[in-house]
Parts: structure tokens; C-alpha cells; sequence
């Protein structure tokens, strides 16, 4: 079971995950034992709730393919038990990070005294470009 929040919680039989062997250098343990883990999780076919799915589904992140399959790939560790509980709080990670709406921007006017700071600063800078020119008599 992989608890998403107090309420939400994901059951095993609902993510595949499948031992592969890993990529790269590593001598006699990577070409021998398949510590990797290959965990795919379909959006639609779960049992999170309808908002969920919908925001999991608008995300444009390149671990989630066009038919909704969250596919993650963990093999940072030697031992396959580690990459297993790493995919899982990836996928946990991203299911949160859907859900989380940004705050809106609210636009505000700028105050009087940094208005008036701004005016000064520039003509004060003008006043120093000025002194710079020829004088001509």
C-alpha cells in the first residue's frame, strides 16, 4: 500500500513492479543480478479520486505516456529492495506535486514613496550623464 495522504492511499496490486537489470558500468553484480526496478502505474484504471486522475493526466511530464501509464525506472542502487522503495516515493512524489495548485499572482500597484525613489534615481542619473557633454563656449 502506498499512502498518498490520510485519505488516499494506493493498493499494491494496483502497481506492477518488475525487476530488470541495470544499466552501465558496474562489473560482475550489474551483468548478474537485476537490481533495477521498473514500476508502471495506470492513471485510469487506479482508484485514486476523479480530481486526481484529471490533474495527474494534464501534467506534461515525460514519465507519463499518452495512454496515462505512469512508467518510472529506479536503479541508483545496488540492492533492488532500495530502488524498489525509491520508485515508489517517486511515484508518490509526483502524485502529490499534481495536485498541488500554485498560488495566484495577485498584481499590485507600486506605493508612492517607491514611485517617487524611482523618478529621483533617474534624474539623478540624468544630472550625471549631463556633466558629461561638452561644454561649449
Amino acid at each position: 500500500m502506498l499512502q498518498i495522504s490520510q485519505k488516499i492511499i494506493i493498493p499494491d496490486n494496483e502497481i506492477e513492479i518488475s525487476a530488470i537489470r541495470s544499466q552501465g558500468a558496474g562489473g560482475q553484480n550489474v551483468n548478474k543480478v537485476s537490481t533495477a526496478i521498473h514500476l508502471r502505474f495506470h492513471i485510469e484504471a487506479s482508484s485514486l479520486p476523479a480530481f486526481y486522475k484529471q490533474q495527474l493526466l494534464k501534467l506534461n511530464d515525460r514519465r507519463i505516456t499518452q495512454e496515462g501509464v505512469i512508467v518510472i525506472k529506479a536503479q541508483e542502487h545496488r540492492s533492488q529492495e532500495k530502488n524498489r522503495q525509491e520508485a515508489l516515493q517517486r511515484l508518490q512524489e509526483l502524485i502529490k506535486s499534481a495536485v498541488i495548485m500554485p498560488q495566484i499572482r495577485k498584481p499590485t500597484k507600486p506605493t508612492r514613496s517607491s514611485q517617487r525613489k524611482r523618478l529621483d534615481s533617474k534624474t539623478k542619473r540624468g544630472q550625471i550623464k549631463s556633466t558629461r557633454k561638452q561644454v561649449i563656449d
